[in-house]
């Protein structure tokens, strides 16, 4: 639903200029990485790009005495995932290991869309959640469109079956090469409820049809509130 628009904006106020940036900044960036994912010596364009990830993510160790932060959460599947700093608000599919070993992609047919690792930790669970979302598809920019643009102290919002909000807290944001990704760090379990967000990132390969990249944010659990 569209904000009112104010009867006379102050064209000085730094508050409506930081509602402008975020559309105007998704929109040029988009384009950027659409135009770049064309192969102009075809014509057409490439398939959607994959969220690679060369191992499976381990399942939740059993719970811990002695941890720190908010308490861990009971299992329930995610719901919906809301990221306001980069305005993403979307719902989520379970995602499984495909055939070659890796994490299967979120159907691309839905731009809007995030996946999540079934068989892992749920979010706000003791253990390492996996949630993987495409940067753009066939029609243009998707959900994590904006990922690598977040930083630390960013807060994520996950909405649980059971009606639980987990809120996550940004702790960095880095990029890795899919040929040299560093699985072990980005999926260890520390002994608290941590989160992953990865989408796609670095140059896009033509050749491959592939980004040569991945955005991994890396996020702690830091608070819940019940419904």
């Amino acid at each position: 639903m569209a904000a009112p628009q104010p009867s006379e904006p102050d064209p000085a106020s730094p508050a409506l200029g930081r509602s402008l940036l975020w559309p105007v900044a998704a929109v040029v960036l988009g384009f950027l990485l659409v135009y770049n994912s064309f192969d102009a010596s075809a014509g057409v364009q490439p398939a959607p790009a994959v969220v690679s990830l060369p191992a499976a993510p381990a399942s939740p160790a059993p719970s811990a005495s002695g941890s720190t932060g908010p308490r861990e959460l009971p299992p329930s599947y995610p719901e919906r995932i809301s990221i306001k700093s980069i305005a993403v608000d979307a719902p989520f599919t379970p995602l499984s290991i495909g055939s070659s070993g890796q994490l299967e992609a979120p159907p691309s047919n839905d731009a809007n869309l995030v996946g999540w690792f079934k068989n892992g930790a749920t979010p706000g669970e003791r253990g390492t959640s996996v949630v993987a979302g495409h940067v753009d598809t066939k029609t243009g920019p998707a959900v994590f469109l904006l990922l690598s643009t977040l930083k630390a102290g960013n807060t994520v919002d996950i909405t649980r079956e059971d009606g639980v909000v987990a809120t996550f807290e940004v702790d960095s944001v880095e990029t890795f090469s899919k040929a040299d990704f560093p699985s072990k760090r980005v999926y260890a379990d520390n002994g608290t409820a941590q989160l992953r967000l990865i989408t796609c990132g670095g140059v896009y390969d033509k050749k491959k049809k592939d980004y040569e990249d991945n955005v991994v944010v890396f996020a702690h659990l830091a608070s819940t509130k019940s419904p």
